[in-house]
């Protein structure tokens, strides 16, 4: 300590200052509540929705808590089963529920027959969650999903977001990165590799704040 304090007079008496200390370290981002599952994944799934609370259904605006989900198999998707044109706002146009999709694809797919009539080799390959419709985007692996208030154009932000998955083959490659609406990073999270026959896995994200503005979903290595 001696030594220490007579080098500093020493660098004082020749005009110059001490290196000025490092600046703090940022603070620590939103801590996330991460659950995954891989194999049979309804016990996970329902621990996710539990912990995001009620479902809030269709109903329009802004709700205090609860969830919001989607599955494919509505009879109002009908009409676009099996084509490329399925709507990106389809999910808060006809089903108000506050989802928005975007991709660098040329469109959506919600298919009804596992993509066998794509390439006959998928259908024994894709099996749905909640039968019997899959969902993909077309001509690309990246799709984002872009929250918005149920039933109007304001865009909104949530506190937790999971998907189910179908035939994660490849570790680390299919993963969901969530941003905040200033554009920054909440984190990637990966989903497991398929663990059976059935080939369902699901991840699911969720935090203390609504602070979740878009999720890209990566499917994979390829569209």
């Amino acid at each position: 300590a001696l030594l220490g304090l007579m080098l500093a007079c020493s660098d004082d008496d020749y005009g110059s200052s001490a290196p000025p200390p490092p600046p703090p370290p940022p603070p620590p981002g939103p801590l996330a509540t991460v659950v995954t599952a891989t194999g049979d994944i309804r016990a996970k799934v329902e621990e996710f929705r539990t912990a995001l609370g009620a479902s809030n259904g269709t109903t329009v605006g802004e709700q205090p808590g609860g969830r919001r989900e989607i599955n494919w198999d509505g009879a109002a998707a009908n009409p676009f089963n099996n084509r490329n044109d399925f709507p990106a706002d389809f999910f808060n146009q006809n089903v108000k529920v506050g989802a928005i999709y975007t991709t660098n694809g040329t469109g959506f797919r919600n298919d009804s027959l596992s993509f066998s009539e794509v390439n006959p080799g998928y259908a024994t390959e894709f099996s749905a969650f909640s039968p019997t419709k899959v969902f993909a985007p077309v001509g690309s692996n990246l799709m984002d999903q872009l929250f918005q208030v149920a039933g109007q154009p304001t865009p909104a932000v949530v506190r937790g977001f999971g998907i189910v998955f179908s035939d994660v083959d490849v570790a680390d490659r299919t993963t969901i990165q969530l941003f905040a609406l200033d554009g920054s990073s909440l984190g990637t999270f990966v989903s497991p590799v398929r663990s059976d026959v059935g080939g369902s896995t699901f991840v699911g994200v969720s935090f203390t704040e609504a602070i979740i503005a878009r999720v890209r979903i990566t499917l994979g290595t390829g569209a």
